[in-house]
């Protein structure tokens, strides 16, 4: 590398740290900006984006919907998840427990945390686990404001479809960071902001530069851009370390 490229990327590398500071640093209600919502947010910014509504236990049916499969390809989703046989892995937003079951089938020696912060939607996943008889999926109650895991305690976090409705995403974010061992991974699957096709409302979709920027405040390394799924992003974000 030439001494000019190896200046921009030093001075690159010192101004993403001084606005990781910035963030982390500012006061909580400073964080976020309050306006007027519209139809699809709640009226509450995080680093120019409006926060969407939240998509409560009531929609349980449609994330069980039996052409999720095909529409999505969620079996190239749980494929795609950079894990290893014995990883402690954390389903955020679990919901029904969609993906968290399949996902605990790839971890013979390990177990998924299945976090949500609506109880009835870990009563369902409770239900099944009894009635599947499985035993290395474990729901965890989750608050808006942290995922409620141990420090260092996970390899690997997952989010589908849901970050962009975090009403405390940094927060939340930085829950997940501590949460995650050095070197573990937050992977973010979120509808392509980038695509006007893509037939989903547009605060319940996500760009890839806006979601870098997010997790880059948080202190991340990434994304690795995984767009192989008809569309969603697959977003792998890396904490230092490890």
């Amino acid at each position: 590398m030439s001494i000019t490229l190896r200046i921009r990327a030093r001075l690159g590398l010192i101004l993403l740290v001084i606005s990781s500071v910035c963030v982390a640093d500012q006061p909580a209600e400073s964080r976020y900006r309050n306006a007027a919502p519209d139809r699809e947010g709640i009226g509450k910014f995080y680093m120019g984006r409006q926060i969407s509504h939240v998509m409560g236990h009531q929609g349980a049916s449609w994330l069980e919907r039996g052409s999720r499969r095909i529409e999505e390809r969620t079996d190239l989703l749980i494929a795609s998840l950079p894990l290893e046989a014995d990883f402690i892995v954390a389903d955020i937003g679990a919901g029904t427990g969609y993906f968290s079951f399949p996902v605990a089938t790839r971890l013979p020696e390990g177990r998924v945390l299945a976090v949500d912060i609506q109880p009835e939607m870990l009563e369902i996943i409770a239900s099944r686990i009894i009635q599947s008889g499985t035993t290395n999926v474990e729901p965890v109650l989750g608050g808006v404001q942290s995922p409620n895991l141990a420090l260092n305690s996970i390899d690997l976090a997952f989010i589908v479809d849901a970050y962009h409705e975090f009403s405390h995403p940094f927060e939340m974010g930085q829950g997940l960071f501590e949460a995650l061992k050095p070197g573990g991974q937050l992977v973010l699957i979120e509808y392509r902001g980038e695509d006007p096709s893509v037939p989903i409302k547009r605060l319940h979709k996500m760009t890839a530069q806006q979601a870098g920027k997010e997790m880059r405040a948080l202190g991340f390394n990434g994304p690795d851009v995984l767009d192989v799924l008809p569309q969603q992003h697959i977003l792998i974000f890396t904490k230092p370390g490890g």
